[in-house]
């Protein structure tokens, strides 16, 4: 629910099926709100009980954290499962809808106390509601006392009649967490308090008076100027670094949820409504269903997901921007699903063909549906369609911790392998890596020490840092024993061989950095000693899975054992394979 909403009207009943009319009342998968449908091609979703054939029923995952299922069987389509979700989340939305059963929670013995101020009406004077979801309303109102006297504010108001669930309970209390832990950035909405009485929970923010993003979108025709574009992507990107950064997945980026402060036509944006947000651990993965059907990521449906997700919502916002369209339409839920995850972006029809290659490759790599080949936040700042505007500061990127923690426990064999290949980078690629060097804070010799990954986070952390847990997988990398690195070799630890394999360079980098590795690196070896530097267990039949690796000719590694060498192997691989 965003803060300066509308109010609701119901949708039409009969829209157009012409996917490339703009959109919108989000087919929301955590909720259903009745916002005016201000985009064009926005399209009823009936939502019948009987789909099958579900993208998500292959999914292996069968719980999601703290909602344990009483019967473990997988949901019978993505469509179900989300209203089900909400029925378990909040309580059903209507008597006779069917719900998955997880137990028998109800709202008798639920605590509702959230220990936060009680006096919400002697400081603030509610005005008119300026926006509505399922789960609540947002209100302008203006303080009374205190030091937002005479100041105009927002105020999302949350009734605890419709807190049933302990799960829902919980929600709000996380919500109302990150606000305050992640206040700061100049692009996230400014979080002043959190009241509560018997009936509401109320959290105090800003009002922006600007509108959505939505709204500027539509009263430009549909799309933007690249230059545009860039102005608006620069300020969804560097908030969601910053979230990122913190351990913080918002789960519900899109177009509605970023407001401009003002009418000015420069008014900056402001990402809001955290409610489906969640922490997560660089090194773990959240399988909740949640978010908005046409922005929700291909991994979000396989309920295995992190803050890649996020990327991926950026990406639709992007091709909106830049071509008035949605990248992935149906008439249902359930077909909104299946396109996201089996068929790919138009690309060919105008105005793609007249727009710059950059802005097309931009694009193209935050949606790309592995979301191991997908741009992180501050990768995308550095791509060359927005590096250098407006002096962009490309922040700290938890993905070297991640990369460098993996090189560091790597053979010594696939260290040469990626020393090799980090020598094919071009200039803008090492621009980037050159600038996550430098924030780690080099010695005067230009060397990194694993305690500067430390010491780095340590000048970016919030409250919310310490939530997610993300200083806990920073203590292990900064305690690994490794020497120290210099540029060359950081660039090594910090290459990432799934971003660049998604690359239509690929090959190139592939081949010359087999021809670097052949001058300085490969070596005759033996299949036992390949399968030692693996760290294969006895029981891997290693002669069957190892014999392309080496080249009968010389012993040494082939290009195809180079290539596997570079994404890293274990005993696990080869017993899958």
């Amino acid at each position: 629910m965003g803060l300066c909403h509308g109010k609701p009207i119901e949708p039409p009943q009969n829209l157009s099926e012409n996917p490339i009319i703009p959109i919108d009342n989000e087919t929301e998968l955590s909720s259903h709100t009745g916002k005016t449908p201000k985009f064009p091609f926005y399209s009823p979703s009936p939502l019948p009980s009987g789909f099958k054939n579900s993208p998500a029923s292959n999914s292996s995952v069968t719980s999601t954290p703290l909602r344990f299922l009483k019967r473990p069987f997988p949901p019978p389509s993505p469509a179900k499962h989300i209203r089900a979700l909400l029925a378990r989340r909040h309580g059903s939305i209507k008597p006779n809808e069917a719900t998955i059963p997880e137990g028998s929670e109800c709202d008798i013995g639920l605590d509702k106390n959230f220990g936060y101020s009680k006096n919400f009406l002697s400081h603030y004077e509610l005005g008119e509601e300026v926006g509505r979801g399922h789960f609540g309303y947002t209100s302008a109102a203006k303080g009374k006392k205190g030091s937002l006297k005479g100041h105009d504010v927002a105020v999302k108001v949350i009734p605890k009649s419709k807190m049933t669930t302990a799960i829902a309970i919980e929600d709000v209390r996380r919500e109302v967490k990150i606000l305050r832990a992640l206040t700061g950035h100049r692009n996230l909405v400014q979080f002043y308090d959190a009241y509560e009485d018997e009936e509401n929970v109320y959290i105090v923010m800003e009002l922006c008076k600007g509108g959505e993003l939505l709204d500027r979108i539509l009263a430009r025709g549909g799309k933007y100027s690249e230059e545009d574009a860039k102005a608006v992507m620069v300020q969804l990107l560097s908030v969601t670094s910053y979230c990122h950064l913190q351990g913080v997945v918002h789960r519900d980026l899109k177009p509605e949820n970023f407001l401009f402060v003002s009418k000015d036509e420069n008014s900056p944006l402001k990402a809001i409504d955290f409610g489906l947000s969640d922490y997560v651990k660089p090194d773990e993965r959240l399988n909740d269903i949640v978010g908005s059907a046409y922005y929700v990521a291909p991994e979000v449906l396989h309920r295995s997901y992190g803050t890649e997700a996020d990327m991926w919502s950026i990406g639709v916002i992007a091709y909106i921007l830049l071509c008035g369209s949605r990248p992935f339409w149906a008439r249902t839920e359930s077909g909104i699903f299946r396109a996201i995850l089996k068929t790919d972006p138009n690309f060919e029809e105008a105005p793609w063909p007249s727009l710059s290659s950059d802005a097309v490759d931009f694009v193209k790599r935050l949606l790309n549906k592995d979301y191991r080949k997908r741009l992180t936040a501050a990768q995308a700042l550095s791509h060359p369609w927005l590096a250098g505007y407006h002096d962009v500061k490309i922040p700290l990127d938890m993905i070297v911790y991640k990369l460098a923690k993996a090189y560091v426990y790597s053979s010594s064999l696939r260290k040469a392998a990626l020393r090799a290949l980090a020598k094919t980078l071009t200039i803008q690629q090492l621009a980037y890596l050159r600038d996550q060097f430098t924030l780690l804070g080099p010695s005067k010799s230009g060397l990194v020490a694993l305690s500067n990954f430390k010491m780095a986070v340590m000048k970016n952390a919030t409250d919310a840092m310490k939530d997610s847990r993300v200083f806990d997988f920073v203590n292990t990398v900064s305690s690994l024993q490794y020497r120290k690195l210099d540029f060359e070799e950081f660039c090594a630890a910090a290459i990432s061989v799934h971003q660049l394999e998604g690359m239509e360079s690929w090959e190139q980098h592939a081949r010359r950095g087999y021809e670097f590795f052949e001058k300085e690196g490969n070596r005759p070896i033996m299949i036992e000693e390949l399968a030692s530097e693996l760290g294969l267990s006895p029981s891997v039949p290693v002669h069957v899975v190892l014999q392309d690796w080496i080249r009968h000719s010389d012993g040494k590694l082939s290009f195809l054992g180079f290539v596997r060498l570079l994404h890293g192997v274990s005993s696990r691989t080869f017993q899958k394979a």
